[in-house]
């Protein structure tokens, strides 16, 4: 990461074809949680996607940048599933862009930043060793497999998905 320009935005219009091909590069992410590599209606569902319950108004959507290119994505809700929590509903990075420390950099500054959260949830397809790894990493207790549900979010599960594994990380709010 020294020298390299890093920055962490909300998403432009342009960032369409951008984040479609993160979205592809991502393919072991995609495959792991769904069964089936991304599709085009991926990109468009971040906009509007939110779990049951979630308050609108409350969904954040970061894009990380990397000299310029994009190279992640953030996606979480505010006050979810409580008040005072947040549900980090995808954390994507590319895999040209993993293993440099850049998404611990990043999610540790998005935690340090995080005034009044004392709970942050997120999970992970089971067996997945990168995100179950990185989770672990950033002192999130990853809890066991719980089974597949006809919903996830706002739509519908795939054919192809499986269960995932929840974790939790608690903060001292302040």
């Amino acid at each position: 990461m020294p020298g390299e320009r890093v920055l962490v935005r909300e998403p432009r219009p342009a960032d369409e074809a951008p984040l479609l091909e993160l979205f592809e590069a991502c393919e072991d992410w995609f495959v792991a949680a769904t069964g089936l590599p991304s599709g085009p209606g991926d990109v468009q569902s971040l906009f509007y996607g939110l779990p049951e319950g979630a308050d609108p108004a409350c969904k954040v959507l970061l894009v990380l940048e990397r000299d310029g290119v994009v190279s992640g994505l953030v996606d979480a809700v505010r006050d979810h599933p409580a008040p005072g929590a947040v549900a980090v509903g995808l954390f994507l990075l590319a895999p040209w862009a993993r293993g440099r420390g850049l998404g611990r950099a990043l999610a540790e500054s998005l935690l340090a930043h995080a005034d009044g959260v004392s709970l942050v949830t997120a999970s992970v397809p089971p067996g997945w060793r990168p995100g179950e790894c990185f989770l672990e990493r950033l002192g999130f207790t990853l809890g066991a497999e719980t089974s597949r549900t006809a919903e996830v979010g706002n739509r519908r599960a795939g054919p192809r998905e499986g269960g995932v594994r929840r974790a939790e990380l608690r903060l001292s709010a302040g």
